[in-house]
């Protein structure tokens, strides 16, 4: 187990592990013990974000106090590796769907630094009070108007960095993925790194912007 070129991030046979906050798996994925420290293993398949490192993004801004606003944070797994990345930080994982949100209290009762909010990505000023400060600002939302919610958080809250997990045919089911992605870059300026996620995601990129 080596440190990676990702802070707080390491390597072993190839894969990314994350050094575990709490003990024990959190989603089923892979551990292992070394010195008495748990290393969790951030599979590709199952994260947008390992998957941009896997096919070598080169900016990641998250440090250990890093205050992250997640957008579409579904069952949370993304969430807990950013957890154990952003030790003393805050996560503020915002979820519409109630299934997923019943994880994310879950997750957060085990992981201190993680706070879900129920509530829609589309009214960034409606959960504005649970919020102290965004750093970075993290996407994945797979609905037609997905820009227009990125755009709409940043504009509010003004991160350094933001990231948007792409999916293509949530916004058009016909045209090539890729005009669709530069058609929304476009839309979006300011893009520091576009990342196709194939094979990991399929017909999704990973927008790296500096708003």
């Amino acid at each position: 187990m080596r440190q990676s070129i990702y802070f707080n991030v390491f390597e072993h046979k190839g894969g990314f592990y994350t050094k575990n906050l709490v003990k024990g798996p959190q989603f089923g994925e892979r551990i292992i013990s070394i010195g008495g420290e748990e290393y969790r293993y951030w599979d590709p398949y199952r994260s947008k974000l390992a998957a941009s490192m896997k096919k070598g993004l080169k900016n990641f801004p998250f440090r250990e106090g890093s205050r992250i606003l997640y957008l579409g944070a579904s069952f949370g797994n993304t969430v807990s590796f950013i957890s154990d990345i952003c030790r003393s930080g805050k996560i503020f994982a915002v979820e519409l769907s109630y299934r997923p949100f019943s994880s994310l209290i879950e997750l957060s009762k085990k992981r201190v630094n993680v706070y879900p909010i129920f509530d829609d990505a589309s009214y960034p000023e409606r959960y504005a009070h649970f919020i102290e400060g965004v750093d970075i600002m993290y996407q994945d939302i797979a609905q037609k108007n997905q820009v227009d919610i990125f755009l709409r958080n940043i504009q509010f809250y003004k991160p350094s960095m933001a990231f948007l997990a792409l999916k293509t045919r949530a916004i058009d089911t016909v045209s090539d993925p890729e005009d669709i992605m530069k058609g929304e870059r476009r839309r979006i300026g300011n893009v520091l790194e576009t990342i196709r996620l194939d094979p990991y995601s399929i017909d999704h990129y990973m927008l790296v912007v500096k708003p």
